[in-house]
């Protein structure tokens, strides 16, 4: 079985969700497609390169992600960084002939999204992003029904990813709130999940009417490295620095089939955890998810009899997708954890087959697009754009 050599470029707290897929996915789908090697990890000092190494399982380390990209033993870049470098990593990766793995957003602008998908496809290297939640089987099963006809032409399709750690003005300006690193807010740190896992499902989009607005214009200025997504707060005499994104996003969609949507996506959102929902209405049935039940599956389906219609729960387990490599009973649990497995396990795959898994950077840069016409929109009053 082929070893493929992992250069890290980041040591957050992504870094440590990639690095337990890494260690587990074997364990998980076996025979495995590839076996993951956690060769090198690079973040911004020796020391904080150190530390990741031992806590995350690298054998070796360096505060220079050049290094990672020059060294030929490696064979995958996964780049786990914040928005800002993205671009110039992945560029930098291809042309050396790694594949690559990359958090979303793809990076913070069109122009930079361009970059990286006509580099990846020049070099011809594997490359995936990060949109693990449609790994989740419970999506993975509705995309599944979809496809079968199971509820017809989509007619409509709303979604949300509602979030409360940046609810309170004193959480911190961490990179998250600054457009030269991160590019946007909501939008592109939560929203962008909503919007592949719609196109995942639905289909392309056409055009989108939005509505961005910023509720907190200045936080206090974070002291440490470290983004902890507000869960330490900022004194009451600390130093205050701009907010310069959107703390939330609203958009109407008009899909490419003829299918209507929208998408609410704000970090700022008392009482919500990590409520991604989408409910899907279709000619002949109907599905919703909830991420904060995650192995679950509502639908509703119009062929069932009268006294007996209505929504009913499907608890996903080995009989539905990737549950073959996962636990042997339905509803016995899954987390955010394994939906990154099945992520490696994608990815890996798509490497011993030799052909880009979904999403790819030609999906990022897509998702960009649709990125672009909500700030068009937006700044057109909220005028119909298209993508």
């Amino acid at each position: 079985m082929k070893q493929y050599r992992i250069g890290m470029i980041g040591a957050g707290f992504m870094a440590k969700a990639h690095s337990l897929a890494y260690a587990t996915m074997p364990m998980f789908f076996w025979p495995a497609p590839g076996l993951p090697v956690r060769h090198k990890i690079a973040d911004l000092t020796e020391a904080t390169a150190k530390e990741a190494a031992a806590r995350l399982g690298f054998a070796n380390y360096t505060a220079n992600w050049k290094d990672l990209i020059d060294d030929p033993e490696i064979d995958i870049i996964d780049i786990v960084t914040p928005n800002d470098s993205h671009c110039e990593i992945a560029v930098a990766a291809a042309k050396a002939g790694k594949h690559i793995f990359c958090e979303k957003p793809i990076s913070r602008t069109l122009e930079e999204a361009k970059m990286m998908r006509d580099a990846v496809k020049a070099a011809g290297v594997r490359n995936m992003l990060a949109f693990n939640y449609r790994r989740t089987p419970a999506v993975a099963l509705a995309h599944k029904f979809i496809q079968e006809g199971a509820i017809g032409k989509i007619r409509t399709f709303r979604g949300t990813y509602l979030q409360d750690w940046s609810a309170s003005p004193d959480s911190p300006l961490s990179w998250r709130f600054q457009k030269k690193v991160c590019g946007s807010g909501a939008l592109g740190d939560i929203g962008t999940h909503v919007v592949d896992i719609a196109r995942y499902l639905v289909g392309d989009f056409a055009e989108a009417a939005a509505r961005l607005t910023t509720y907190i214009p200045e936080r206090p200025v974070q002291t440490g490295a470290i983004d902890n997504l507000g869960t330490v707060k900022g004194g009451a005499d600390a130093p205050k620095g701009k907010v310069d994104v959107d703390d939330e996003a609203e958009f109407a969609i008009r899909f490419a089939n003829g299918a209507t949507g929208s998408i609410e996506a704000t970090r700022n959102a008392w009482g919500r955890n990590n409520f991604i929902t989408f409910e899907i209405h279709g000619e002949i049935g109907s599905i919703y998810f909830n991420y904060e039940r995650r192995d679950e599956l509502q639908v509703c389906f119009a062929s069932d009899p009268g006294d007996r219609r209505g929504f009913r729960t499907i608890y996903t387990g080995p009989a539905h997708p990737y549950g073959d490599g996962l636990w042997p009973i339905p509803a016995l649990g899954i987390g955010y954890s394994e939906t990154k497995i099945v992520e490696c396990y994608d990815f890996f795959k798509s490497i011993a087959e030799g052909k880009d898994p979904s999403p790819n950077f030609d999906d990022g840069y897509q998702i960009e697009r649709i990125g672009d016409a909500v700030f068009r929109s937006n700044d057109a009053g909220g005028n119909w754009t298209v993508i």
